[in-house]
């Protein structure tokens, strides 16, 4: 009799118990067949998820830069070096542009007017001149139009020497990851990627998180590009966190009867039913129940589990479209003659050796 409710029990299929934190046992999540229809509703729930609205993120035309404080202002009033001070001179800046200045090929300090907390600078007869917040043409013409009163049609050469005052910080599957100086240069995605020397191999192009403040986004590169959007117009702004994430971060784990259990690693945030099968062999052909083919997947709601019959007509192309996500877990049943064979060893250790070695015997 205890033969026979071990083999009952082994032909119901996977079983799942459910515990809740204090021990006690909780209700078996139900099965949900893997069909047309699921995999269409799945698919329409995973675009709502992933629908962000990134329209703010988005400038097509940047806006030119802004002095912010702490920059290294550069201004020459030409025919006028008494008014460089601790500034540039018409000679320094005219060898800078040349490239033939002495600190060209140096790490010296750069001189210039450096833009105090209060986003002002110090220039003679304009005095504190506040600054923070212009491009370098409206700084200019608010200095031409102080030094008017003093000196007849001034000539002024304004620019921003050195950009201290506006960062963003790139981080994961980057090779140089850093923080990264906002300069005249529109400081787009695509642009601090490349400064940072681009994206690693082990990079994931599908999940690329923008902090900015407390709002957080998730950008899908490759998804941007199906769709059309151009990644260059994601613009970032000072402050902001990109961090890369790496693949291995994104798993997916096939265990049961298979040939060869194993983790795998998605491809881009991408990996269907059908291909994790298929890359760890496929389903064994000696033990393994093609019945019996299930997808664990823990949501924040609750735990789901999937299951499809791949001898179903069309179960194949199913299995192709189902797209799993991370940390989905893929287990293959035993089939009830694999099951049979292991209780039976268990109950009666080396009855099937001695049977075979009786039955070979001449």
């Amino acid at each position: 009799m205890a033969t026979a409710f071990v083999l009952a029990g082994c032909t119901t299929g996977l079983q799942f118990h459910a515990q809740d934190s204090k021990g006690n046992a909780e209700p078996a999540p139900p099965t949900e067949m893997i069909t047309e229809e699921l995999i269409a509703a799945e698919k329409r729930s995973s675009a709502q998820q992933g629908e962000q609205n990134l329209s703010r993120l988005m400038v097509p035309h940047p806006p030119p830069y802004t002095i912010g404080r702490g920059d290294v202002l550069a201004i020459v009033v030409w025919d006028h070096p008494e008014l460089a001070g601790g500034g540039v001179t018409a000679a320094t800046a005219a060898a800078d542009a040349a490239g033939t200045g002495a600190n060209s090929n140096s790490n010296a300090p750069q001189p210039g007017f450096v833009v105090d907390h209060q986003g002002r600078i110090q220039f003679p007869f304009a005095g504190l001149l506040p600054v923070e917040g212009l491009t370098e043409d409206a700084a200019r013409a608010l200095l031409t139009q102080k030094l008017a009163r003093y000196i007849a049609n001034p000539n002024i050469t304004l620019r921003v020497q050195a950009y201290r005052s506006k960062r963003v910080y790139i981080d994961g599957e980057v090779k140089q990851p850093g923080l990264q100086a906002i300069n005249d240069i529109p400081m787009t995605l695509v642009e601090a990627l490349n400064r940072a020397g681009g994206l690693l191999p082990t990079a994931d192009q599908s999940r690329i998180a923008l902090e900015r403040g407390d709002a957080r986004y998730s950008i899908n590169l490759r998804d941007l590009v199906q769709k059309g959007i151009n990644p260059g117009n994601i613009m970032l702004a000072p402050g902001d966190v990109v961090r890369v994430h790496s693949r291995d971060e994104s798993k997916v784990f096939v265990s049961g009867e298979v040939v060869q259990p194993k983790a795998l690693t998605m491809h881009n945030g991408r990996l269907t039913l059908n291909e994790a099968l298929g890359e760890t062999g496929g389903i064994s052909p000696l033990s393994g129940d093609a019945r019996q083919i299930y997808v664990v997947r823990k949501t924040p709601e609750r735990t789901r589990v999937f299951q499809l019959d791949a001898r179903l007509t069309g179960s194949l192309a199913m299995a192709e479209s189902f797209e799993l996500r991370p940390k989905d877990v893929v287990y293959v049943a035993a089939s009830p003659l694999a099951n049979w064979n292991r209780h039976l060893s268990l109950l009666f250790p080396g009855a099937l050796t001695s049977a075979v070695s009786v039955t070979n015997r001449p």
